[in-house]
C-alpha cells in the first residue's frame, strides 16, 4: 500500500502532539507535528521505539539521560525503557515502533 502523509487525517493524542500514522502487520510509523512547549510524560511501552528529528530540537530522557536532539539524529529507545520529553522548538519527528502500536489505529 502507498500513502501520501499529507492525507493521512492528524489525530492530537497529547496536547501539542498531531500525529499522522501508517500501520503495516509488525510496524507503527508515526509523523508527529509537535508545538514548542509541548510535553511528553514520562512513559514506558512493550514497543521497541526508533525516533528520528526531522526538524526543530527536542530534549528527549531516556532511563533518566537526558539530551536534546536535532535533525539528523536517531535515538533507539528499548522496550520497556521510561522516556520523557519537550520540544525546544516546532518540531517534526518520526517515530517507528515494533510491533504495531494496535491503540493509534
Amino acid at each position: 500500500m502507498i500513502y501520501r502523509i499529507e492525507d493521512i487525517e492528524a489525530k492530537e493524542l497529547l496536547p501539542g502532539f498531531s500525529g499522522r500514522f501508517v500501520h503495516g502487520e509488525n510496524s507503527t510509523l508515526a509523523f508527529w507535528d509537535i508545538k514548542e512547549g509541548a510535553a511528553l510524560p514520562a512513559h514506558s511501552h512493550h514497543h521497541e521505539q526508533t525516533s528520528q528529528v526531522l526538524e526543530g530540537r527536542f530534549e528527549l530522557t531516556v532511563n533518566g539521560e537526558s539530551r536534546i536532539y536535532e535533525p539528523g539524529t536517531v535515538v533507539v529507545i528499548p522496550s520497556h525503557a521510561e522516556h520523557s520529553g519537550r520540544a525546544l522548538t516546532d518540531c517534526k519527528i518520526l517515530d517507528t515502533f515494533c510491533p504495531a502500536r494496535e491503540e493509534y489505529k
